[in-house]
């Protein structure tokens, strides 16, 4: 059993788990690309270690996927770690998706086609939590409420919520 560790945010146990067992979330829209900036992390994880754990859930089929931290994963892997520590969290689909979302939407530097699948996934979710509301609003009643929530939640305009969704359509 892997070494435990408390945290003191919201009940958070931080565990040491194999490399092995770790596996990305499925879908994931955001790259991990071997430049310069992953080469300062791979320095930094061979000389101090991952500072900051990654989230990571249960995965029925074994293992753990992981909602974020993939590029210190693939650190860990570059530096010969065995292990990585993380945080195991019990997450639906629907909250892994907008964990995974808003925590890689934090990093500088985004692709527009990364930003635009994030949003979609994250806009898919937002539609279908909830109370049903489809029997008394018009047909588009619940798609801009989740794009003007998805706008709240970044800061961008709904309308350039829509824009972003719209790109990720031509991706092929």
């Amino acid at each position: 059993m892997p070494a435990k560790k408390k945290v003191d945010t919201e009940q958070d146990v931080i565990v040491n788990v194999k490399l092995s067992e770790l596996h990305p979330f499925k879908n994931h829209p955001f790259k991990v690309l071997d430049d310069e900036l992953m080469q300062q992390t791979i320095d930094s994880i061979s000389q101090v270690g991952v500072l900051s754990p990654a989230v990571v859930r249960p995965d029925p089929g074994g293992g753990y996927e992981v909602i974020s931290g993939h590029r210190r994963l693939y650190a860990c892997e570059a530096a010969g770690l065995e292990t990585m520590p993380v945080i195991v969290k019990d997450l639906t689909d629907d909250e892994a998706v907008i964990s995974m979302v808003d925590s890689n939407l934090q990093r500088e530097n985004i692709l527009p086609s990364e930003r635009a699948l994030a949003y979609k996934m994250k806009m898919e979710t937002l539609k279908h939590q909830g109370k049903r509301s489809d029997l008394t609003s018009v047909q588009n009643g619940q798609k801009l409420w989740a794009a003007e929530k998805l706008a709240q939640d970044t800061g961008e305009s709904a309308t350039q919520i829509r824009r972003y969704i719209r790109m990720a359509e031509l991706i092929p």
